[in-house]
């Protein structure tokens, strides 16, 4: 079964029909170009790391590392953001990835 972080699943059991709205719409984001899961969780990873979405940097390192990327590819694709969204961004994403190497690593759910 997935483990989702607490205020996920606080929002998820307040706003069920609005959170299975989401999941819904991410399943056929995914589905929708040619875009493999990994290269799509690396994508959205950058997304999170610009916006500074500790949590969805969090989780799109797990989800891209389940999909065969390797902790290379994480960090590479974070340093390739520095002249994009600067170094204080990059750096944050740099060290919530630190975090992930600090505790075990819950399954998530893909792409």
């Amino acid at each position: 079964m997935t483990k989702y972080p607490k205020n996920y699943m606080m929002i998820r059991k307040k706003y069920g029909h609005l959170m299975k709205a989401h999941e819904e719409a991410g399943k056929i984001a995914c589905e929708a170009g040619p875009l493999d899961e990994k290269t799509g969780n690396l994508v959205q990873l950058a997304a999170c790391a610009a916006l500074r979405s500790e949590g969805g940097v969090h989780s799109h390192a797990r989800r891209a590392i389940q999909a065969g990327a390797s902790m290379n590819e994480v960090y590479h694709t974070l340093a390739l953001l520095i002249s994009t969204v600067g170094f204080p961004t990059t750096a944050a994403a740099f060290s919530w990835l630190g975090d992930l190497r600090k505790k075990k690593k819950p399954k998530d759910r893909p792409c």
